[in-house]
């Protein structure tokens, strides 16, 4: 495979997670920690990428580990982040001081935050430590809802991309659930994996397709519909996997990170579905997503992907970020 690859190292801090802009292409967010997330403080980084590199737009400082970074669908400069104080903040990047609002309701470390994708509502999602997710609007300075059942750390809460109110979460207790804003209930429970799952994300193109990732090393796709056994399991990670994405451009594929130090691209509906594996970091992989401004396209039918001439390759945009100090942006070709 032959890439580009854009560096950005920031001494003292270890990435957890890193989200694209869905307004400015090229713009990136980026939360970090101090010694691994068990104490010190937190930054947010913004980035602005173009072919010439990586370049720090503004950076945010918070008292605690900061572990999960959305950005806001209806103002292309708010994001929220959260924290091991167990809070989340609202930044606006327009601003060089921050934040403009802190909600602190759970008791332990904040892992997870998703901003709703859907019209017709401004929802932000949480899941913690404290096994509980919560609901909130970020114009109300309290949370809207709590959402109680997971027996174990919340690692994961992600929003459907299709339906309104509708949520994903995945827990160290082995489940992957379905929450329904509406009646504030758990919809399904899915004993996906026997072991702890740490992501989880909803395909972009099939409202019942939902593909987990966890401590065992595996990816298992879950059609809503039925869930006695999944739809697809990916292996070829060695340690466990951290995020996992789908592609928003392509409905068969998508990325993952692992404490392997790797990313990998896979194509869930090709026999062979390992497409490639990126290994430019040397450190745990934890933080990972896809540009929407960026189209992807993996060729079919190629014995060689990624690998010209034998196949026309789109540029396939990714950012990744790791323990190591280092944010990597790269594009593999």
């Amino acid at each position: 495979m032959s890439a580009w690859v854009r560096t950005l190292r920031v001494p003292g801090r270890h990435g957890y997670a890193a989200e694209f802009s869905p307004y400015l292409p090229g713009r990136l967010a980026c939360a970090a920690s101090q010694h691994y997330g068990i104490a010190g403080s937190g930054t947010l980084l913004i980035l602005d990428q173009n072919e010439s590199g990586l370049r720090l737009f503004r950076s945010f400082d918070w008292n605690d580990g900061l572990f999960d970074v959305t950005w806001s669908e209806n103002n292309e400069h708010v994001l929220v982040t959260c924290s091991g104080d167990g809070s989340l903040q609202l930044w606006d990047t327009a601003r060089a001081t921050g934040p403009l609002q802190v909600f602190k309701e759970h008791t332990q470390e904040v892992y997870s935050v998703d901003w709703s994708q859907t019209r017709g509502e401004q929802l932000v999602v949480s899941g913690s430590w404290d096994q509980t997710v919560r609901l909130w609007d970020p114009t109300v300075g309290k949370s809207l809802c709590t959402f109680r059942g997971h027996e174990s750390v919340i690692y994961s809460t992600i929003w459907s991309p299709h339906i309104p109110g509708c949520f994903a979460s995945s827990s160290g207790d082995q489940t992957l659930r379905i929450w329904d804003v509406k009646t504030a209930g758990v919809r399904i429970v899915v004993p996906a994996h026997q072991a702890e799952i740490l992501s989880c994300d909803w395909c972009k193109y099939n409202e019942n397709l939902v593909v987990t990732g966890a401590v065992d090393c595996s990816l298992r796709g879950w059609d809503l519909r039925n869930v006695r056994q999944p739809v697809f399991e990916l292996l070829g990670h060695t340690y466990a996997i951290r995020r996992v994405k789908f592609s928003p451009f392509h409905a068969s594929v998508l990325a993952s990170c692992s404490y392997d130090f790797t990313v990998r691209f896979w194509n869930f509906s090709k026999p062979d579905p390992l497409l490639e594996t990126v290994e430019h970091h040397t450190e745990f992989t934890c933080g990972l997503d896809l540009s929407l401004q960026s189209p992807t396209q993996v060729m079919d039918q190629s014995p060689h992907i990624f690998s010209y001439p034998y196949s026309l390759q789109i540029a396939l945009r990714v950012a990744c970020i790791a323990f190591m100090n280092k944010i990597l942006a790269f594009r593999a070709r």
